[in-house]
């Protein structure tokens, strides 16, 4: 049975967020900060963007739209993340990180409406499904009575700003190559760079232990990789199933994290694994 381009993109990116997502934290547990980590990671996109325009042999898409789309795609992420750093300062993760993993739901509605993208009906089921788990997926424990504020207008922020980042990914692949669009997401992504510096707490203790910077670079090299599959899983496929698709990264990071910790999952964790598996199937038809 032939695998469709799409998929093998798709399910290569959720592989490598999940294992990303695994050990994203222990830098952050060793005392390298998240802003840190993020310089780190728009460095990782650099040796990533060489790939790509070796891909096209070096004749990057110079075009307005493809600026436009690649340099937009670039900035809501990137801009996405330094948000969600801010946020997780002032609010509970435990409802901040939920929320914001459902942000497939913005790229599912603006597929529908503006693309025109029609899922199968097997695959209805599969995204509904898929939204179920990512949710169960991301659920934090938490604790106490917890007021609205800046942090829920940062987190709404990010939940819109990533889901149409997708969305532009996919509208950004009908006017160019996969590969230019990725290039101008790494130049967004190192032009704010001076933000993240900026963000970050110098007044905390800071390990800038040589292995811990060169160990937090493998780690997002695996995000960074991630994302350049996921430009091609675009390029060949639907928007309103891809994103749903990916979206189930968490589950490789709960199997893994269960696996190095040896603990058994709660029941919501359970009942997320066992979505994240049915939805995983149905989506891949």
């Amino acid at each position: 049975m032939k695998i469709e381009k799409w998929l093998i993109y798709a399910w290569v990116t959720t592989l490598l967020w999940g294992v990303w997502g695994a050990f994203s934290e222990m830098p952050t547990k060793a005392g390298f900060p998240a802003t840190l980590g993020y310089i780190v990671w728009a460095i990782s996109m650099i040796p990533c963007a060489i790939v790509a325009l070796w891909r096209i042999k070096w004749k990057l898409d110079v075009s307005g739209k493809a600026i436009f789309y690649g340099m937009m795609v670039g900035l809501l992420g990137a801009v996405g993340q330094l948000l969600l750093f801010q946020a997780l300062r002032m609010g509970p993760a435990y409802i901040i990180f939920p929320f914001v993993s459902m942000s497939p739901v913005v790229t599912i509605a603006l597929s529908l409406w503006l693309l025109k993208e029609r899922p199968t009906k097997r695959q209805r089921w599969g995204i509904v499904i898929a939204l179920l788990a990512i949710f169960f997926l991301s659920v934090q424990q938490g604790e106490g009575d917890v007021e609205g504020g800046m942090w829920l207008v940062l987190a709404t922020s990010v939940f819109v700003m990533w889901g149409v980042q997708a969305y532009f990914m996919k509208l950004g692949n009908k006017v160019a190559k996969a590969e230019s669009i990725f290039v101008y997401m790494a130049i967004s992504g190192v032009l704010l760079i001076p933000v993240a510096y900026l963000m970050t707490d110098f007044s905390l203790p800071i390990n800038t232990d040589p292995s811990l910077i060169s160990s937090a670079f493998v780690i997002q090299l695996l995000n960074a990789v991630g994302a350049l599959t996921l430009v091609y899983a675009y390029r060949y496929g639907k928007a309103v199933i891809v994103s749903p698709l990916t979206g189930l990264a968490p589950l490789i990071t709960v199997v893994l994290s269960l696996i190095i910790y040896a603990v058994f999952p709660g029941t919501i964790l359970l009942i997320g694994l066992v979505l994240a598996t049915i939805a995983m199937v149905a989506l891949a038809e």
